[in-house]
């Protein structure tokens, strides 16, 4: 029985992980592209600043993991909130690496070897950044991007 839970609960952890990129999607389209361009605009612009209006967001996302970590364990313990909770962690763990490190370098590190997934990752974040406006964006994922996304030739950015 202990093993099932184990199971179950990383299958949960996983299928969280995988919803929160669709979260993160629709968040992006829709609400920093939309209503809350204000905070998203100054990730669309260049500047010298380490913190910009868009980190918000960040802290938004972080709410429910902490608040589900917190209540799951805390206030009533629940192994499946928990795992639910560590699924968002992740995310935020896997977006930090991917767009604050790798991408956007706010810490100066690039995996020396790309694959072509991570080159055709970056370089759909790329294209998504080559607008400075809310209107005519593309490539609103973080970790998933199609074929099209290619790069059509090597870069070393």
């Amino acid at each position: 029985m202990q093993i099932f839970m184990i199971v179950f609960c990383a299958l949960i952890a996983i299928i969280t992980f995988l919803f929160w990129e669709f979260v993160a999607w629709f968040t992006h389209k829709y609400i920093m592209h939309g209503f809350l361009w204000t905070w998203h605009k100054s990730h669309h612009t260049v500047h010298d600043h380490k913190l910009e209006r868009n980190d918000w967001f960040a802290v938004l996302f972080s709410l429910p993991c902490i608040g589900l970590l917190y209540y799951s364990t805390i206030v009533n313990y629940n192994p499946y909130l928990i795992a639910v909770g560590i699924g968002i962690f992740s995310y935020g763990v896997f977006y930090f690496i991917f767009h604050e490190v790798i991408v956007h370098q706010r810490i100066k590190w690039r995996p020396k070897r790309k694959s072509k997934y991570l080159k055709r990752i970056i370089n759909a974040h790329y294209i998504h950044h080559s607008k400075h406006t809310k209107y005519g964006c593309e490539a609103f994922s973080f970790l998933i991007a199609p074929k099209k996304y290619e790069p059509k030739e090597t870069f070393s950015k």
